[in-house]
């Protein structure tokens, strides 16, 4: 040991007492069972795809003004360290072709899976008028591996512009699986999904379900604080339906007692770092990734070499999770 180490040692023993626990709800920290690892520990194949860590970029943006510059950023990374994304909603691109270079992202990511996504109400309309074409047309020109279907009733009955259902999604999903040869993503806006949904969806033939838990970015909350009459929904009995859901924990929990084949899910919602993250993929049986959002975001609006040390720093802490955090 150096005499520099030995003194920062000393000068840094009385700080460095933990202010609190990090807590494993669902395995354990062995010490004694590995060596230090390198990255490729993390390699693992998810909806067939060839990733070199667990972690999808879920929907975040899509259609703003700088929408182009994060989406550059991110793809350049799902490149680099063999991961996936989902793009924000496509809407915009149904109804117009200004912001097509927004989404255009394919080029920099050729070898990683690519999502567009759409949400239900969008896909209710276009089934009824016969224009499912639509989406399939777009997301072969934006070159896109696979399609997310968003599920986001509560968020679109908060929204002062949003859509009304007239069929109950999983309707509007199974149609979309008739007519569809994409892999499709399934996944909810913020508050998670109860034992019918995932076990009716968990049956389908579906590519993944995303599960997008309580926790994380929550839409109906987001959508209440857009509006100021306290009639609207911001104020009153109204607001506590932002307040409804279920968390990840909850809903491994019931996709692990399904007696079928456990389907490929995402696990997302109020992830924010890979200790929580490696504890829930080793609470759940079948195959996962995790998804995370606001996080990359946060480093996807300054310069690549920013998210470039970020997503670095993510993969080396998988590494040493997987390697001394055990079931």
């Amino acid at each position: 040991m150096s005499e520099d180490r030995k003194k920062d040692h000393i000068e840094l023993a009385f700080s460095s007492a933990p202010s609190h626990q990090v807590m494993l709800d669902h395995c354990y920290y062995e010490p004694l069972l590995s060596a230090h690892p390198t990255k490729e520990i993390l390699a693992q194949k998810f909806m067939g795809f060839d990733f070199g860590m667990p972690l999808w970029i879920s929907s975040m943006t899509g259609g703003t003004k700088q929408a182009a510059h994060i989406n550059k950023n991110l793809a350049m990374a799902c490149s680099e360290f063999k991961i996936g994304m989902g793009l924000g909603s496509c809407r915009p691109l149904l109804e117009s072709n200004e912001r097509i270079a927004d989404f255009d992202i394919k080029k920099y990511m050729p070898n990683a899976p690519l999502f567009t996504n759409f949400g239900i109400a969008q896909l209710e309309d276009l089934i009824a008028d016969n224009k499912i074409s639509k989406i399939i047309d777009l997301t072969k020109r934006l070159e896109a591996d696979g399609i997310i279907i968003h599920v986001n009733p509560l968020q679109e009955w908060a929204q002062a512009e949003g859509d009304r259902f007239k069929k109950s999604p999983i309707d509007t999903i199974k149609s979309i699986c008739d007519e569809i040869d994409f892999p499709l993503i399934v996944k909810e806006v913020g508050q998670g999904m109860g034992p019918k949904s995932l076990e009716i969806l968990a049956s389908l033939p579906i590519a993944a379900i995303e599960l997008a838990g309580f926790g994380g970015t929550n839409f109906t909350i987001l959508e209440q604080a857009r509006r100021t009459v306290p009639s609207s929904g911001r104020k009153g009995p109204a607001d506590y339906l932002g307040y409804v859901g279920h968390t990840p924990d909850q809903m491994i929990n019931w996709l692990n007692n399904l007696q079928a084949n456990k389907p490929e899910i995402i696990i997302s919602g109020g992830i924010k770092n890979p200790v929580r993250a490696h504890d829930l993929m080793l609470a759940y049986t079948g195959n996962s990734i995790t998804g995370m959002a606001s996080e990359v975001l946060e480093h996807a609006l300054e310069d690549y070499e920013h998210l470039k040390e970020y997503l670095t720093q993510l993969r080396e802490s998988f590494a040493i999770c997987k390697a001394y955090i055990k079931r």
